[in-house]
């Protein structure tokens, strides 16, 4: 039976997205060197916050959002044995839209 998993407040939970094996100048990277992707995509998302009078503001992303956020960030975890990540909404850099890459030092 799968588990599922619903982050709580401005929490979300993402799935990272593989990174390129190659460089654009045609060298394959091997995994020891691969750095972890900054890109995912939002599988889940909590209720959102409240503020001091106690009303709730939903979160910024939704479900199916692409995003990009701080490499290091967000604590892992695996769920029937697949890694996720679950992070803040205020951890996420920002949601991608269309489809080039990006890459960032």
């Amino acid at each position: 039976m799968a588990i599922k998993f619903r982050p709580l407040r401005d929490r979300v939970l993402v799935r990272r997205l593989d990174q390129e094996e190659k460089t654009p100048g045609g060298i394959i990277i091997p995994d020891t060197a691969k750095e972890k992707p900054m890109q995912g995509e939002i599988l889940a998302v909590g209720s959102g916050v409240r503020d001091d009078n106690g009303v709730l503001h939903p979160l910024d992303v939704k479900a199916g959002d692409r995003v990009l956020f701080a490499k290091w960030g967000g604590t892992e975890v695996k769920i029937d044995g697949a890694e996720h990540v679950i992070l803040k909404e205020s951890d996420l850099l920002g949601i991608l839209e269309g489809q080039g890459s990006i890459s960032a030092s």
